[in-house]
């Protein structure tokens, strides 16, 4: 698959963007974290989880794999695959 990396979250966009972001949350299929894993770049992703105050491993405290309330998705942004992860309602857009 692709490696997709770490493009905005829906509070970064431009305005321009918004109704991009709308088509992509319509169109969206929820999928696992370990297919998402699949097509992002990792060491974006670890880069995204340290900022959002994750721990790497389970024993320190809580990882984002373990966090019940993230929820991950597959779609497309214009014509462009893409996926993202919502966290504390907010998208998160790899593509």
């Amino acid at each position: 698959m692709n490696t997709m990396q770490f493009m905005a979250t829906c509070t970064t966009i431009s305005k321009k963007d918004v109704p991009l972001l709308n088509a992509m949350i319509d169109k969206s299929k929820e999928i696992s974290r370990r297919t998402f894993l699949r097509y992002v770049d990792p060491s974006d992703m670890r880069t995204v989880e340290h900022f959002l105050g994750y721990e790497q491993r389970a024993t320190r405290g809580l990882t984002m794999a373990n966090d019940w309330h993230v929820a991950y998705y597959r779609s497309t942004w214009g014509e462009q695959p893409c996926v993202y992860f919502t966290w504390s309602a907010i998208e998160h857009v790899f593509a």
